[in-house]
This record gives C-alpha cells, structure tokens and sequence, in this order.
C-alpha cells in the first residue's frame, strides 16, 4: 500500500503537462510513446522474438511530427487523410518488412508496426484531445481520471468487497465487485468534475465515465495477457511499484482515442 501512496504521488507532475498543454504535452506523449514502445520490445525479446524496431520507430516519428504540424495550422482540412495515409504507411512497411530484410524472423514486421499502432498511436490521442475545442480541451483530464479513478476505486473496492475473481489468469487480484466499484467510482468523479470544470456537458462526462471505465480494465487486462505470454512480471522498473510506462499507462493508453472520438463523435468537438 505504501509503495502504490508513494508511486501514486510520483504521477502528480504529469499533471503540470496537462495545465501547460500544447507543445509540453505533445513531448510528453511522444516520451511516453517512446518508452512504452521500448519496454514492450524487450518484452518480446524475453520471448526470443527481435522486433523491427527501426519499422515502429520511423512509424511513430511521422505520426508525431503530422500531429504537431496539426498544432502549428500547417494541415488544416487534410489532417484527417494524412492520418488515414499513416495508416496505410505504417501497414505497408510492416508487411514488407521481410522483404528488406529477409533475416529478420517473420513476426519482426508485424510486432513493429503492433508497436506503433496500440503504443505511439493510441498516446497521441492524449495530446490531441487536449487541442479540441481550440485548445486547453478539459476533456483530456477525463482520460486520466477515468483510468486512474478507476483502478483506485477498483483496488478498494476489491479490497473490502471483493470475493469473485475477475481474471484469475491475468490478474488474481481483480475482482469482478472492485471492478463495479471501479466504473460507479469512474462515473461519480467524471460527473464531479463536469460540475466544477465542464458543466455544459455534465451528462455525457457521466456517461463517458461509464464507457471509459470498461475500457480502462479492458486496457488495464490487455497489457498483462501480454505480460503474461512474454513470461515478464514487469514491463520495466521506471516508477517504484508499478514497474514501468507500460505497467502504469497501460489503461491510459487505450482509453485516450475512445474519450477522444466520444469528444468528437457524440458531444461534437472540433
């Protein structure tokens, strides 16, 4: 308990990003993408599997420098079809990847391009919908309030309540009572936060703490199955406790384009 208080308030300067917002923000992400990406290749390096590191890297790179000329005004219009033709790029030089270099075992492309698309792709959206609305989007602090909200309210509420196994596999410890804890918590604190900092859009934070909940265990699951198929207890031992930036943001990482195209999508932000 003492190492997760301890950890928990290591996280609190990233919260310094997150009121600077802009270019700040966008080299936190980047960094995070950075990291991340470099702990899950080792995890498959545990494996005996080498990744096509430099196919990830080259990928995330463009990703970032289109998404700050987005920032900049030097896109406009065209953002959204660079962002489908990076898909396709980060595709192609997965796939051909055997083709120029042929010594490379056949998942090297493909764990590449994995990297960049569930890593570098979904932390983008962690800058990008900080710049909705024009900018300083308080949307973006749903990202980290649901995820985090919910593993705290999680970990209580397994701890007093919880008695049914969740994921015994993956997870011993989850329970299926923290994790309603987990989302009714997520719920209460989006509201909570709508009503001081959002109160125009009240309702769909409520309903977005519902959603983002489920995604955050889902993503907070999801990183340990590949944990748990590398035969690693941790993806590093960057933050004391939680391991590394895959241990810590793993629920961050996949909640942040769901809370993003939500914004977009259903509540109508540009």
């Amino acid at each position: 308990m003492k190492t997760r208080i301890i950890s928990g308030i290591m996280m609190v300067p990233f919260a310094i990003f997150l009121v600077l917002g802009g270019i700040p923000l966008w080299g936190l992400c980047l960094a995070i993408s950075a990291v991340g990406m470099h702990e899950f290749y080792n995890g498959f390096k545990a494996m005996g599997l080498e990744s096509a590191r430099k196919v990830g890297y080259s990928s995330m790179a463009v990703l970032y420098i289109l998404v700050l000329l987005e920032n900049l005004g030097y896109l406009g219009s065209h953002f959204e079809t660079l962002m489908m033709f990076w898909l396709v790029f980060t595709m192609f030089i997965s796939l051909t990847n055997n083709v120029f270099a042929p010594d490379h075992n056949i998942y090297s492309g493909v764990i590449g391009g994995l990297a960049a698309l569930y890593i570098g792709f979904f932390t983008s959206h962690i800058y990008l919908t900080e710049r909705l609305d024009g900018g300083h989007s308080p949307l973006v602090w749903l990202i980290f309030i649901t995820a985090f909200g919910t593993d705290i309210m999680a970990y209580f509420g397994g701890y007093f309540l919880g008695k049914h196994k969740l994921s015994p596999e993956l997870s011993p410890k989850k329970t299926i009572e923290g994790a309603v804890c987990g989302t009714l918590g997520s719920a209460l604190l989006s509201g909570g936060f709508a009503l001081i900092f959002y109160k125009e859009h009240v309702l769909h934070c409520i309903v977005l703490g519902v959603i983002a909940s489920f995604i955050a265990q889902m993503g907070d699951l999801t990183a340990p199955s590949f944990k748990s198929k590398m035969g690693i207890k941790d993806y590093g031992n960057l933050i004391p406790g939680h391991g590394g930036i895959m241990d810590r943001f793993d629920s961050v990482i996949f909640t942040a384009p769901f809370i993003y195209y939500f914004g977009k999508v259903i509540i109508g932000l540009r």
